[in-house]
């Protein structure tokens, strides 16, 4: 027997593949049935409007859940949430913030780059350059992250002190 978010996702794959899209995640919770979809040239308003009516339709007519719920098609963002062994290895090379569950050796977050993932871990890089390998089991949340913090404005004192930690010095030690 199937779970309701692979019912659905049957039901609307070939509705989403023919607008040239893909579906990046389904999830049932609270009555909000929530599809993602995804496509390598990005998504605008035109098309999500399209999937959103198309979806809906097939939807009303296999009529997968019982109970009443509110269908959201939206892109999976940004900073989208990481929860399949192919979300994973979509992210690698991607900044990512880890929430493991309790017990484990080592610290609870783990935040850095994804540098592998298979069906059963991911490997992220930490800033401080260690490697840490997880059970994608243990994971409790995760999600891509992106700096959202401005650069230094020019001339800025934190622009200087960036300016003189990254550029290398030359053969006689100058910056």
């Amino acid at each position: 027997m199937s779970t309701t978010t692979e019912r659905v996702r049957a039901i609307v794959e070939p509705v989403v593949s023919e607008l040239g899209a893909s579906i990046y995640d389904v999830e049932h919770s609270g009555g909000v049935l929530r599809i993602s979809l995804q496509r390598d040239d990005g998504l605008d308003m035109g098309l999500i409007t399209e999937a959103t009516r198309r979806i809906s339709a097939q939807l009303d007519a296999a009529d997968p859940l019982p109970e009443r719920y509110t269908l959201e098609v939206s892109s999976p963002g940004l900073e989208r949430a990481l929860r399949t062994p192919e979300h994973f290895a979509g992210a690698v090379g991607e900044q990512v913030k880890i929430k493991v569950r309790p017990g484990l050796e080592g610290d609870r977050r783990v935040d850095g780059e994804v540098v592998a993932a298979d069906g059963e871990s991911v490997t992220v890089r930490t800033g401080e350059g260690d490697e840490r390998r997880v059970a994608l089991g243990d994971i409790e949340r995760a999600r891509t992250h992106v700096d959202w913090t401005p650069p230094p404005k020019p001339g800025s004192p934190e622009a200087r002190r960036s300016k003189t930690t990254t550029t290398p010095p030359d053969s006689e030690g100058h910056p």
